[in-house]
């Protein structure tokens, strides 16, 4: 393989450009959905949100097409193919069955559901109703992030042992906005993304436990609800490992979401999120690759065009609900240990 051509960038299929139907015209789909979409070509056939300013702002900088006057009148136009749910967790999993009852194909915006249960009843509706459901884990079609998967993909390093993120970082601005009285928000929330991609470098490795700490730092400021600080620590039944560390209260100049992959011929490294980056040393060579794009926006168009593609070509995402399901067992097994003071939990205890 040559490790110097390696594609990255979102894929759509050629010849299908279903229309878009989006429920939830919240801040992230303004400013990340609708954006990725523009760029990418994608047709937002209509919208709707509980909110009336919601839509104004959407319709203030996108053409998003009709606006619908509810849930019902977007999931019975038979021009819409699939439906983008951007809402609140709680009311995800019965908007995901209406649209998946209604015929629609879906990307969902992570988690999936709230418990494994309820993932799970989304999955076997889906394949009840012969129709696509994918998680919108956008973290996926970061630049360096979607790079070292297909390196992996390539087993150019070999088999990987070893995960590490480190969040260097400063989350001063989660005070006060609705994510500060989400319970577990570092790692429900935020570091979700963390653990899906750690699962996918991982594949499926049996996992032995997860043990996971979550603590409010010294600088932190005192209004602040949710803590910045936290690690969680993935162990393999073969003797692997991963690790994800927050510093949350950062005040370092060069701050960033670094990782490092380490496999049995190489090692991969880079940063995510904000300044994209890898590295590529096997063989005693050291490969710098200069990235194009960056996970906001271009997460997301990457996250749709996957289920585009697999609709057109009549196979499962890679994105998934049933791929992503390990995901959320090892995030919802974390916030458990974290519960317990960092003691072991194993995902499937998760009910």
């Amino acid at each position: 393989m040559d490790v110097l051509n390696v594609g990255y960038k979102p894929v759509f299929p050629a010849g299908y450009q279903p229309k878009i139907g989006i429920i939830g015209c919240g801040s992230i789909v303004r400013s990340q959905h609708l954006l990725a979409y523009k760029k990418y070509g994608v047709t937002v056939g209509g919208v709707y949100d509980i909110s009336p300013e919601a839509i104004q702002l959407a319709q203030a900088e996108y053409d998003i097409g009709t606006v619908y006057a509810s849930v019902d009148d977007l999931l019975s136009d038979p021009s819409i193919e699939v439906v983008d749910i951007g809402t609140h967790p709680a009311e995800r999993v019965d908007l995901v069955l209406r649209a998946l009852q209604a015929g629609k194909h879906v990307l969902s915006q992570k988690p999936v559901a709230l418990d494994v249960a309820s993932a799970r009843r989304l999955i076997a509706m889906a394949d009840q109703c012969g129709r696509k459901l994918a998680v919108n884990q956008n973290g996926r079609w970061s630049p360096a992030w979607q790079l070292a998967t297909r390196l992996i993909e390539s087993g150019v390093i070999g088999d990987v042992f070893a995960v590490t993120h480190f969040f260097d970082v400063n989350f001063e601005w989660v005070t006060r906005t609705p994510f500060d009285r989400v319970k577990h928000w570092l790692f429900y929330d935020y570091t979700i993304h963390w653990f899906d991609i750690t699962r996918l470098w991982m594949g499926d490795k049996p996992i032995e436990n997860i043990r996971a700490r979550e603590y409010r730092t010294p600088n932190q400021v005192p209004e602040g609800v949710a803590t910045w600080g936290g690690w969680a620590e993935i162990a393999y039944a073969d003797g692997s490992h991963a690790m994800i560390r927050s510093v949350g209260s950062s005040q370092s100049l060069d701050q960033g979401h670094r990782f490092w992959i380490h496999g049995t011929q190489g090692t991969i490294h880079g940063t995510a999120l904000w300044d994209e980056a890898l590295t590529l040393e096997v063989n005693g060579t050291t490969i710098k690759y200069e990235l194009e794009g960056t996970w906001f926006p271009d997460g997301f168009g990457g996250a749709m065009g996957e289920l585009l593609c697999a609709i057109a070509e009549d196979r499962a995402p890679s994105n998934s609900a049933a791929h992503n399901l390990r995901s959320l067992q090892m995030t919802l097994a974390a916030c458990r240990s974290a519960e317990l003071d960092g003691q072991p939990v194993h995902p499937e205890e998760i009910a």
